[in-house]
């Protein structure tokens, strides 16, 4: 869930696994019968190939060609059917690596970042993940790809329900979704071997932190609203301590909604 130039890394710096293809296979079916899914001129654009070859480029050219290597990651980046995550008008842009405004005066973000956020969760397949930060619904979809039982809570509902059209649409029926105050997680479904952060918090929230399993894994955009934030993952070492690394400059939507303390 990122602004107009969000998701971008800075240039100074729901339950159930899914088999593979299977949602891309449901998408194709579901767009095959919705005009929707239609170029002008009552041509379909080609919901296989044309898509399809648009997709392995980005890949191929935005997120292999910057260095990311994880097979399982790439993979669902290629399966997974971004054009069915963006408003029509822009669906002939929706393999560009970019964000792109889905409303509310919110973005899907930058193919690169949802695949490098993904990589760096490092989820196997029937880990829980948690997604703070719904957005379109097409981060929740990619980790689905990777195999994980997918929870994702989002505080407009607006775009709640937007999402949920568009993952049910696209086949992604297994995905829990929720509206509600991402600050304080999904307590009645902890804990989550992974937690992913799609809007920047000042710090990392103490309640995710909690509902994180021991040996999970959290990435954030941590940050001000009004400063680059910077990319960050947390785990716990062998002896129980919360481990921070960073992984560059990145800019956000704010998190909002922060618990008073």
């Amino acid at each position: 869930m990122t602004r107009a130039a969000a998701g971008v890394p800075h240039p100074a710096g729901r339950v159930g696994s899914r088999r593979a293809g299977r949602p891309f296979r449901a998408a194709l079916a579901a767009c095959a019968a919705f005009a929707a899914c239609s170029a002008g001129g009552g041509q379909n654009p080609g919901m296989g190939d044309e898509y399809r070859t648009a997709r392995f480029r980005l890949v191929r050219d935005h997120i292999e060609a910057r260095g990311l290597r994880n097979p399982a990651v790439l993979d669902a980046m290629r399966r997974t059917p971004r054009h069915l995550f963006v408003p029509e008008a822009l669906r002939s842009r929706a393999y560009e690596d970019r964000p792109l405004p889905i409303g509310e005066d919110q973005t899907i973000s930058q193919p690169y970042v949802v695949a490098l956020m993904t990589a760096l969760l490092d989820i196997r397949p029937g880990d829980r993940v948690l997604e703070i930060g719904t957005g379109s619904g097409y981060q929740a979809a990619v980790l689905a790809e990777t195999g994980a039982e997918v929870y994702s809570i989002e505080l407009l509902p607006g775009l709640a329900a937007k999402a949920e059209e568009a993952l049910r649409a696209a086949g992604y029926d297994e995905i829990r979704l929720r509206v509600g105050n991402g600050y304080l997680g999904w307590p009645e479904e902890a804990p989550f071997d992974r937690v992913i952060v799609t809007a920047a918090p000042p710090e990392i929230p103490p309640a995710l932190l909690e509902q994180l399993a021991p040996g999970g894994r959290l990435i954030a955009p941590v940050g001000g609203a009004s400063e680059i934030q910077e990319l960050l993952l947390a785990y716990r070492n062998e002896d129980g301590e919360v481990v921070i690394e960073e992984h560059g400059a990145v800019a956000f939507v704010p998190m909002v909604n922060r618990p008073n303390r």
